[in-house]
Order: C-alpha cells, then sequence, then structure tokens
C-alpha cells in the first residue's frame, strides 16, 4: 500500500496470537538480501509495509509508494516499537538520512520478499495439515459471487469458513470491511493463520491481478484455483491484454495452486482455451478441469493431454424464476445438478465453477449433490452483486464496471417477452483505463433503451470530462437501441431520474458501484450507496402513486 494512504478499518487488525520470532539473518537470506545494520540475532515477530500499523516487534518493510518512499516514515516506525527494517537500496539511504537506530535488511526487490516473511513468521499455511482448504478464484468479472456461492457450498458440507475479498473479510463471524480487492501479503498471511487458529476448516479468496503484480499473494500456495474470464480491465496497470493474462496466468503455477478449474465460454473464448492450456501445461491436465459453457471444446489429441477439449460441459440450462436449473456433466458420465436464484446466465459460470471448485477440493461427490438439492446453497445473497432492490419497475444494483460485465448485466435484466424497458444508470471511474469509457457508452446504448450516464468514482479527475468520455462514445454507437442518452449530476439526481421515468414493467439498472458506500470526488470522500439511494427513489416514486390515485 502507499504510505501515504489513509489507514483503512482492515489494515493489520487481525494478527494470530503465535507468531513464529524470525532472526534478521534469516530475513536477509529469504529476502535474498543482505544484513546493512544491526545483530543478526535480532528477532521480529511480526510485518507491516504501513508505519501507522506496526507492533512493537515488528518488521517494518520499508517500500517505494506511488508518491512518496516508505523509508521517509522512518521515525514514526522506530516510535511504534519497529524491530528492524526491510528495504531497497534508495530506502537505506533514507533511513541513514534520518539517523534512525534500526536495523536494517538491504533487497534489490523487498516487496518480492514480503510475502515468504509473512509466511514463515505467522506460520499461516503448515505442513501439518491444519490449514484450512483454500480456494482462490481470479479473472475479470465474477470473483466476488464466485467466492460467496463456494463459501455457502463449503457451509452447506458442514464447513466452518472464511473470506478475503472485495467486499469483506471473515475469519469466523465478524466481518472487516474490505479496502482492497486482496489485502497487502502480511495481512493475508496473518488472515490465514488467524482463521487457523479460530478453526476455520475452508476459505475462499479473491485474486486481482494487482495482488499477483503486487505480490500480495507471494507465498501462499492454494489448493484449487479458479478462473471466470478474461475481458478488457485494467489496462491501465497492464498496458496490453497480453499482459493482463501474463499476470493472471502466474495464479496457475505449481508454486501457487495444487488444482485448477478454468472456464471456457465456448471455443471462440481465446482467453479461456489459452488459460485452460497453460494451466494443464504447467499442473498437468490430470489436475485440471476445464468447464465449456456452450458446446464442447474440439480435442487435439496430437497436441497431448493441454489440448485434450473440455472436462466438464454445462448443459439442461432451464429458467426458473429470474434464476436457472443447469446440470454438469463429465466426460466420464459424471453428473452434477444444481442451481442459482441469481439473475443472469454470468451467474450460472459462476455457480458452476463455484460447484466444481468445491468438487475438485475434495468434497464426496454424493454428500455435494445432497446439499445442493436440500439446501440450495448457490441463492445466497452476494451483496451489490445483481442485488435485487425492488420490482415494478424491476431494480437492481450491481458492481458491472468494464464493458463485458455491463453488457451482461444489462442483458440479465432484460424484461420478460419485450415488455418493458431497460433504463442504466452508471459512469467510469476517474484515473483508470480511459479507453474503456466510450466503449461502455457504446455498449449501454446497444443494451438499453435510456442510458443516463453519472459519476462512478472521479477520484482527483475532472468528474464532468469522464462523464462526457463516457456518453461521446454511448451518443456515437450506430444503429443503437437507446432512444434518449441522457448526463446527470450528482448520482443520486441521476438514481431518481431513473426511477421516475421507469413504468412497472421496466427494468433499472445501477451499475458501477455495487456494494461500495464512499464516492471519492476531487479528494473528498461523499457517503454514497446505490442501494439505499435505488430504495429510497423507489419508495418516494411509490408513495407518488398511491398520492395520485
Amino acid at each position: 500500500m502507499d504510505a501515504t494512504a489513509p489507514p483503512g478499518p482492515d489494515a493489520q487488525t487481525l494478527r494470530p496470537t503465535r507468531p513464529r520470532p524470525l532472526r534478521l539473518d534469516e530475513v536477509a537470506r529469504l529476502a535474498g538480501g543482505e544484513l546493512a545494520t544491526g545483530a543478526a540475532a535480532t528477532e521480529v515477530t511480526g510485518i507491516s509495509l504501513d508505519s501507522r500499523g506496526l507492533r512493537p516487534g515488528d518488521l517494518w518493510a520499508a517500500l517505494p509508494g506511488a508518491r512518496t518512499h516508505g523509508a521517509a516514515f522512518a521515525a514514526a516506525a522506530e516510535r511504534s516499537g519497529a524491530a528492524a527494517v526491510l528495504t531497497d537500496p534508495e530506502g537505506l539511504r533514507l533511513l541513514e538520512r534520518a539517523g534512525t537506530g534500526l536495523p536494517a535488511v538491504v533487497a534489490a526487490e523487498p516487496r518480492r520478499a514480503v510475502g515468504a516473511l509473512a509466511a514463515h513468521v505467522y506460520d499461516s499455511q503448515p505442513a501439518d495439515g491444519t490449514a484450512p482448504l483454500l480456494l482462490a478464484v481470479t479473472g475479470t468479472n465474477g470473483k466476488t459471487t464466485t467466492t460467496y456461492f463456494a463459501n455457502a457450498l463449503l457451509r452447506a458440507l458442514g464447513h466452518r469458513t472464511g473470506l478475503i475479498g472485495t467486499i469483506e473479510i471473515l475469519a469466523g463471524d465478524e466481518p472487516v470491511p474490505s479496502r482492497l480487492t486482496t489485502p497487502e501479503a502480511p495481512h493475508v498471511h496473518a488472515l490465514l493463520a488467524v482463521m487457523r487458529e479460530r478453526g476455520i476448516t475452508a476459505a475462499s479468496m479473491e485474486v486481482s491481478s494487482h495482488a499477483l503484480e503486487f505480490s500480495r499473494v507471494d507465498g501462499v500456495r492454494y489448493d484449487v484455483a479458479g478462473f471466470t474470464n478474461l475481458t478488457q480491465d485494467h489496462l491501465d496497470l497492464h498496458g496490453s491484454m497480453e499482459e493482463y493474462f501474463a499476470v493472471k496466468a502466474r495464479l496457475f503455477t505449481p508454486a501457487r495452486t495444487r488444482r485448477a478449474v478454468v472456464v471456457v465460454q465456448d471455443e471462440d473464448d481465446h482467453w479461456g482455451l489459452r488459460m485452460a492450456e497453460h494451466a494443464r501445461a504447467e499442473l498437468g491436465a490430470e489436475h485440471v478441469d476445464v468447464l465449456a459453457l456452450r458446446g464442447g471444446l474440439p480435442a487435439d489429441d496430437d497436441a497431448g493431454p493441454a489440448r485434450r477439449g473440455a472436462d466438464w460441459t454445462l448443459g439442461a440450462l432451464d429458467r426458473r424464476g429470474i434464476g436457472h436449473a443447469f446440470e454438469l456433466r463429465h466426460r466420464d458420465g459424471r453428473l452434477v445438478r444444481a442451481a442459482t436464484g441469481l439473475p443472469g446466465d454470468f451467474n450460472v459460470a459462476n455457480a458452476a465453477l463455484a460447484v466444481l471448485m468445491v468438487l475438485a477440493g475434495g468434497a464426496d461427490p454424493e454428500r455435494l449433490q445432497r446439499a445442493l438439492d436440500e439446501l440450495d446453497p448457490l441463492t445466497t445473497d452476494v451483496p451489490g452483486r445483481m442485488q435485487l432492490i425492488g420490482t415494478g419497475p424491476t431494480a437492481v444494483v450491481d458492481f458491472a464496471h468494464n464493458p463485458d460485465a455491463l453488457r451482461r448485466a444489462l442483458t440479465a435484466v432484460e424484461p420478460p417477452d419485450g415488455r418493458g424497458r431497460v433504463i442504466v444508470v452508471f459512469g467510469a471511474t476517474g484515473e483508470r483505463d480511459r479507453s474503456k469509457r466510450p466503449v461502455m457508452g457504446e455498449v449501454a446504448a446497444r443494451h438499453a433503451d435510456v442510458v443516463i450516464v453519472t459519476d462512478d468514482d472521479p477520484h482527483d479527475e475532472e468528474p464532468a470530462g469522464i462523464r462526457e468520455e463516457v456518453a461521446a462514445g454511448a451518443r456515437a454507437a450506430a444503429g443503437a437501441r437507446a432512444a434518449e442518452v441522457l448526463v446527470l449530476a450528482p448520482r443520486a439526481v441521476a438514481i431518481r431520474a431513473a426511477v421516475a421515468m421507469a413504468g412497472p414493467e421496466d427494468s433499472v439498472l445501477v451499475a458501477g458501484r455495487g456494494h461500495e458506500t464512499v464516492q471519492e470526488i476531487l479528494g473528498v470522500d461523499h457517503p454514497l450507496d446505490d442501494r439505499d439511494e435505488l430504495r429510497a427513489a423507489l419508495a418516494d416514486a411509490q408513495q407518488g402513486r398511491w398520492e395520485d390515485r
């Protein structure tokens, strides 16, 4: 994390009660560096990347930040009781200039050493079999929902579960709000150790491309890793889809996971097919399950097991209310029947992935089928993910914040039999991938009847300019479905306008922020929860209808 960032409510709040002290000479060895100052026998009992989250006895990782080098906060770290510092050569120069008496280990890439050090100090995944079953989900869209589905199914099978993700962190019954999709490495390892101490037997975790790029999950080995999909997002960080794919692919290696489940949309899904081939080559085809969502995948027997086609196929898809029932069939004839009450074909994909990950994690097939039949675990609520707020009009809040997710969400809220309109309220995040802004506008114009462009999180970027880039894409969409493209701010006004124009047969989708409760505009945090705003707008509209009678 940036050393200048405000401390979040989850910053180093949970730690195991019995850490394993680590000598500084061992720190230097594991970090691939050297002990620059201090005694080799000095011991550390914790790790922190933030000088404000330090506890006495901690190793403080003073890393270069986006604006300031962490070593600039050496005096605060020393006052907090840091036992030693891990830094790079530039950090050492800053420490020497500040004149601190802290022992220092210097490494060329200290961030890449933090995960292994935290794994040792917190004993996060001991080899004695006491570590929880650990599932990881990566991909552009669907990570959060898939982890919630997996946890619900694991609970139905009798596990006590933990969760690390975008919305919250669960290490027992007490939720901790989450500030990052994947926390920093010291926090991840501390959480895994706390889960073990609290008797948690299985946990699910979102793994973002940022987590892989910035070493937040280094030192963690998963039992099963799942891949949802890859579509345009985060190109401000990765630069290209090829680089984005390469970062995601790091998860599917023997150092990071024992088994994998990869979703492939169909035989034209370039990135899904690539990930399936990569995972099979890295892990061995016998340790990888490939799920084809639409039709079978052609096998190339001459190319070896890495391209042997799909292991599982999705079939017997049947609409039930706003959700679906479906079947998963293995090439050897095995069959799993399941259902989810959440809308959208993408939630069928998320549910299917969760089922196969739990199965790959060692669940007994007969027990799993009974749990699916009797307990309906795949209809669990996921905050801000296709969350139904009202009916008549159908009103939904979703986290869709990239083109593919927005298209899927709009398709999911399509009124039956074309009897109503689709009205969408959305924006684009500031200081992020600008190339997707007009694309999102075009997607909205092609899949909605009324497009209302508003603010998402502008951050420090001028909001009006972001809105115009999105709206320009909507207006330029040739042959678009949308009869109106409106630009309205603030966001609460845009939501009320959408509800005011909606009839009982229409659908209103408020997209982009999902579960988030704070909107950052030009450096100021404003309380804003799309779910609350939509509920209030629906209530006021209903009251108005009663008064009109």
